[in-house]
């Protein structure tokens, strides 16, 4: 129960950068696990316990398979440069609110893989593939601004592979570059917010809560009563004040006026036309785009090879010619 509290807690009542109809998924949840009417095969959020991927496996196999992915990952960048980071599902603030039964992202762990691609000498190349609905505000600003930093140190793509919508493209936008394919989807800059009014099915359940507080906004927002005018205007000015982040975070990242991305009043766009509101750079599958990161870095490399051995080369003339001045 302590995880479907936390759940909602980071569901309602705040703002978020998620599409609407994943809110209204999240909603629907959680209206089902309130009313104890639950479903689900996640065991440890049942129980309260952590959804660690060790339980799973035994300690040997499971360390066994750490091991074989670091060194598959290991070698894809030694032979391309090239490290690929996944940005998939629902992105949350930290690591702890992740669920084994669904697919997220939190904002401390992409952050750790970013600076580790950043300080690794064998990465020349940073590719974010995205696939994200989006998620919770809180969080979100600090590590766009925290992407585009390392972007100055090595370039970082944002490969929309297929979707980037509300927070998933505040993280694509801080991106050197974004690349969308003719399905992919950008877009939904904009923010939205929730709040569950369950005092009549507690009514209907025979059930009246009395609350006692101090302080005069303690109170807001209680799932227990209807929404009061004080309330709505605190959630109000909670979405007005991460819109206005969102919308001048986007239009800084992608050297753009204010008015052009308010003017999209988060709609979404598709393909050419993410390109044709600069919302996107280029236009390119997901694969391709790798290959020709892969084939840009190999041809660097080559030159700087060339580069080097030339320079060797002229360093011993410049020694013989030396030796033979003193003869």
């Amino acid at each position: 129960m302590k995880r479907h509290l936390r759940a909602a807690s980071l569901l309602f009542n705040q703002p978020l950068l998620v599409t609407p109809d994943m809110l209204e998924m999240g909603v629907r949840w959680a209206n089902q696990v309130m009313s104890l009417n639950i479903v689900d095969l996640n065991m440890g959020a049942l129980s309260g316990m952590p959804t660690d991927p060790k339980l799973f496996y035994d300690d040997d196999d499971y360390e066994r398979r750490q091991d074989q992915r670091e060194e598959q990952r290991r070698a894809a960048i030694g032979q391309t440069g090239v490290e690929v980071i996944p940005v998939s599902g629902i992105l949350v603030s930290r690591g702890s609110h992740l669920a084994a039964c669904e697919t997220m992202t939190s904002y401390e762990d992409l952050r750790r893989l970013i600076y580790r691609a950043v300080a690794d000498p064998m990465v020349e190349h940073i590719v974010l593939d995205i696939d994200s609905p989006g998620g919770n505000a809180v969080g979100a600003f600090e590590l766009a601004a925290d992407i585009r930093a390392a972007s100055k140190i090595k370039p970082i793509t944002g490969l929309v592979n297929f979707m980037a919508y509300s927070g998933g493209y505040l993280i694509a936008s801080a991106c050197t570059e974004v690349v969308v394919s003719l399905t992919s989807g950008v877009g939904s800059i904009g923010v939205i917010a929730s709040h569950m009014d369950r005092s009549r099915m507690l009514e209907g359940a025979g059930v009246k809560v009395t609350t006692v507080f101090a302080g005069a906004h303690k109170n807001d927002l209680s799932p227990n009563e209807p929404i009061t005018d004080q309330a709505l205007q605190v959630l109000n000015n909670l979405v007005q004040e991460s819109y206005q982040l969102f919308t001048t975070h986007v239009a800084e990242y992608r050297n753009r006026d204010v008015a052009d991305i308010i003017a999209t009043q988060a709609a979404c766009y598709t393909g050419p036309a993410a390109l044709t509101v600069g919302l996107a750079d280029r236009l390119e599958t997901p694969q391709l785009t790798v290959d020709n990161l892969a084939r840009a870095v190999a041809t660097s490399r080559g030159q700087r090879q060339s580069s080097v051995q030339a320079r060797q080369r002229i360093s011993v003339q410049a020694a013989a010619m030396n030796i033979q001045a003193q003869l």
